[in-house]
């Protein structure tokens, strides 16, 4: 059962991932619009991306994670990989939600931010990916 909930957490993860890192792409191209046609055809792409892939992927991301931390608590609790990974997690959490309300205020004002800042901005998870990854293969504490 372990390998199957650890199957689909991965899986779950990457859909998340594709979602988080696919967004802020599309606000730099939102911010870049000038007609409303293509204003209007972001925020819908936006809306459909947010809800209906990341935030389903994001919750079945934190659900068979912990399912997998729950079913061997006694392991786990003292493994001090898996606390900064998971505060990591709460840290991209906190990034998916920020996406979301820039998104919403993307609907009422496309050039809220430059397309240099959401290029910038569309960077951070790369980093908390990187640092996931290495946590999880290395188990270095």
């Amino acid at each position: 059962m372990f390998l199957i909930l650890k199957s689909l957490h991965l899986i779950a993860m990457v859909c998340w991932f594709a979602g988080i890192f696919y967004l802020p792409r599309l606000f730099v191209y939102h911010a870049m619009s000038d007609d409303k046609l293509s204003q209007q055809r972001f925020v819908i792409m936006e809306r459909k991306l947010y809800r209906g892939i990341m935030n389903p992927a994001m919750m079945a991301t934190w659900l068979f994670g912990l399912s997998m931390v729950l079913s061997n608590w006694q392991i786990y609790k003292s493994q001090g990989w898996l606390h900064a990974k998971l505060t990591l997690v709460v840290l991209l959490t906190i990034y998916h939600i920020i996406c979301g309300k820039y998104r919403l205020k993307l609907v009422d004002n496309p050039h809220l931010k430059s397309d240099k800042f959401w290029r910038i901005f569309n960077e951070v998870p790369v980093f908390i990916l990187v640092a996931v990854v290495f946590l999880v293969v290395t188990k270095p504490f």
